[in-house]
């Protein structure tokens, strides 16, 4: 369902399924603890295209949120444009910008150059 690496000096952690309604918790956990044994490093979610669901939105946003408040850049990759209009749509725009892509590696160079700015 999950898997990482560490790529550019950014934490890339892809969703490969969607986990369901009984697994959404789970995963959010999973990434949570992920993104805080990687701090400070920036943050690209992958959506493969099982995962790019409707449902994966509020997942993807509660991680947007916990990156916000740990100062941390987020971006989001998936090939999948009506998940990525869905995000643009429902992005906490209050906090960090959530930056999404359709090409992985332009997330990733994109996070690690903005890293390496900041």
């Amino acid at each position: 369902m999950l898997s990482h690496a560490f790529e550019q000096g950014v934490l890339v952690i892809t969703v490969h399924d969607d986990p369901g309604i009984g697994g959404r918790a789970k995963l959010l956990s999973r990434i949570s603890d992920m993104v805080h044994a990687y701090r400070p490093a920036s943050v690209v979610v992958v959506l493969d295209e099982p995962a790019a669901r409707a449902s994966m939105v509020g997942v993807i946003l509660r991680v947007q949120r916990l990156c916000s408040r740990l100062g941390l850049l987020m971006s989001v990759a998936t090939h999948n444009a009506p998940a990525r209009r869905l995000l643009e749509a429902a992005a906490d725009e209050s906090g960090t910008s959530l930056v999404i892509h359709a090409r992985i590696d332009a997330a990733i160079a994109g996070a690690a150059a903005l890293s390496m700015a900041a």
